[in-house]
């Protein structure tokens, strides 16, 4: 029989979030990242999103492991939820693993995990796979790409990378470990499509220390900064602007504050004794030497940006001279809700910086001919374009065969497409479910799109609960609905709709009294009564919610 592998995306693909790569071997699975995507609008009451897993849990006695290309949470913000229904090892390089610890730990779950720290350059085997970490560049330090030797041939994945020449770290792309792969032979490359649309180049990290400097130095009041907890290194290049202006810094948000605490304790973060503050104290400092990181770059309603721009804060309300920084990009989807956030904070203080504006971010995703440069190096026999929505896998897609790779020999996956790749062929064999799973507050909800249906309705039209006494044993009403809704009518119209409601229900309910023998076909004569009075009255239609009451024969009469 001819060995092949088998490459499945979970996540990542035709979507931005979420990231999940599968490869397999006829014995052995390895699992390249294991990320989050942030809700959509229409998601409501959803928290979060994660890889649906069902496959793997399936062949749970073939994975060896999780391994994670770099510390952000669509690669790995989803192993806390994860690795209870699969645990098995995790491999990650030195920043990713302690911010991995760290969500562990919040989630009570570290004890009982198996996460193991890798240096870029490390060689490690794991059943059939014999797997590399090679350094690339990225808006997070340490960020990884992954090679694995599998029975048929090396497989590339890049991670999410740009190549920067002049990272904040010092820590520069391995491009000389590229090409001995592309020396050596590479049967497939899966590589970061985030900014295939984009000609040239991504700019340096080094351009926005530049900006935060300038932006700082120029503030009369405070500075607010909002970016992502896991952006280490944009942390750092804050707090040396603050303290090239004289400046103290603190920072605002739980999981900025947990991963600020693990980058100092671990040397990751540098600043010099009396520069960071508590939020509690700051009372005490002027507001022109502040400077304050918080968490909401993204318009998360639940974030401490958000909170400040709806005055829902406890510890930080807004002043007219305050200065209000965006630094990092907005999440496809998340445009809305972000603008919203602008639209409210441009409202208090007098100056709101987003990247449009400064060079207060720049993207950590190479453009157009940083992707050249690796398919040249590398070229692959077979290409997969990874990370990013549709239009932007066959932008990459497009540069693969523009470069040189056959065609018939490059794959644009969507989430759940099973490749199969031999020696001498390569083809998709099977589709397999790889659907949303929803996160609400901690809990891991299964439920589909009805759910979120129902949720829309609800948001749309309100909802309206009728509670009746019921005897089964006569089949009939007696008494008069109670009628309770939310979400309808203005409070003056209120009570009007549910007297209305209420007789009109009783009336229609007597004339159909003793013809009911369970209680499912009054609740749906109920439904459809109450459904039509209120469209008709009010133009809606709400969610209803008939309640009978059952009561006893005695007690009915």
């Amino acid at each position: 029989m001819e060995t092949s592998i088998k490459i499945l995306p979970l996540g990542g693909l035709g979507e931005v979030g979420k990231n999940m790569m599968v490869i397999e071997s006829p014995d052995d699975i390895v699992i390249v990242d294991c990320g989050v995507m942030f809700p959509k609008p229409e998601m409501l009451g959803v928290d979060l999103v994660i890889p649906d897993i069902a496959y793997l849990q399936q062949r749970k006695e073939k994975v060896k492991a999780f391994l994670i290309t770099h510390g952000h949470e669509d690669h790995l913000g989803a192993l806390p939820l994860i690795l209870p229904k699969i645990n098995v090892p995790v491999f990650a390089p030195p920043i990713a693993y302690d911010l991995a610890k760290v969500k562990l730990e919040e989630f009570g779950i570290l004890a009982k995990s198996q996460i193991n720290e890798i240096q870029p350059g490390e060689i490690f085997e794991l059943g059939s796979f014999s797997i590399e970490f090679f350094r690339v560049c990225h808006s997070i330090p340490d960020a990884c790409g992954i090679a694995i030797k599998t029975p048929i041939g090396l497989v590339v994945h890049t991670g999410d990378f740009k190549v920067d020449h002049t990272p904040i770290d010092g820590n520069r792309f391995n491009l000389m470990r590229i090409a001995e792969m592309g020396n050596q032979g590479v049967l497939l490359l899966m590589s970061d499509s985030t900014y295939a649309e984009v000609p040239g180049y991504t700019p340096s990290e080094q351009v926005v220390s530049q900006a935060l400097k300038h932006v700082i130095s120029d503030a009369p009041g405070r500075v607010i900064i909002a970016t992502f907890a896991s952006l280490i290194s944009r942390v750092q290049q804050i707090i040396d602007a603050a303290i090239a202006d004289g400046r103290t810094v603190s920072v605002a948000g739980r999981s900025m504050t947990n991963n600020v605490k693990m980058a100092f304790q671990k040397g990751y973060l540098k600043a010099p004794q009396g520069t960071m503050t508590e939020i509690s104290l700051l009372g005490k400092i002027p507001e022109s030497e502040q400077v304050i990181i918080v968490t909401g770059a993204q318009g998360e309603p639940t974030s401490v940006l958000n909170r400040i721009a709806y005055g829902r804060h406890k510890d930080i309300s807004l002043l007219p001279n305050d200065t209000i920084v965006l630094s990092a990009s907005t999440i496809p989807g998340n445009e809305t809700v972000v603008a919203r956030t602008i639209d409210q904070l441009v409202k208090k203080v007098s100056r709101v910086i987003t990247p449009h504006q400064a060079q207060v971010h720049v993207k950590g995703h190479g453009s157009q001919e940083e992707l050249k440069l690796i398919l040249n190096l590398t070229q692959p026999e077979y290409f997969v374009p990874i990370h990013g929505e549709y239009r932007m896998l066959a932008a990459h897609a497009d540069l693969a065969i523009s470069m040189g790779v056959s065609k018939e020999k490059v794959f644009i996956l969507e989430d759940g497409d099973l490749l199969e790749i031999s020696k001498d062929k390569a083809k998709i064999i099977d589709t397999v479910p790889a659907d949303h799973v929803f996160v609400d507050g901690l809990d891991w909800l299964e439920f589909d799109n009805a759910v979120l249906g129902e949720r829309r309705k609800l948001s749309r039209n309100g909802f309206v609960l009728v509670a009746i006494p019921f005897n089964s044993q006569k089949g009939e009403f007696f008494g008069e609905p109670k009628i309770t809704t939310a979400g309808l009518v203005d409070q003056d119209k209120l009570e009007d709709l549910q007297n209305n409601t209420s007789n009109y229900l009783s009336s229609e309910l007597k004339r159909n009294s003793g013809m009911f023998v369970e209680k499912m076909e009054a609740i749906r004569l109920i439904k459809k009564l109450v459904s039509s009075f209120i469209y008709e009255h009010t133009g809606r239609r709400p969610m209803v919610i008939p309640v009978p009451v059952e009561v006893d024969q005695n007690e009915a009469n």
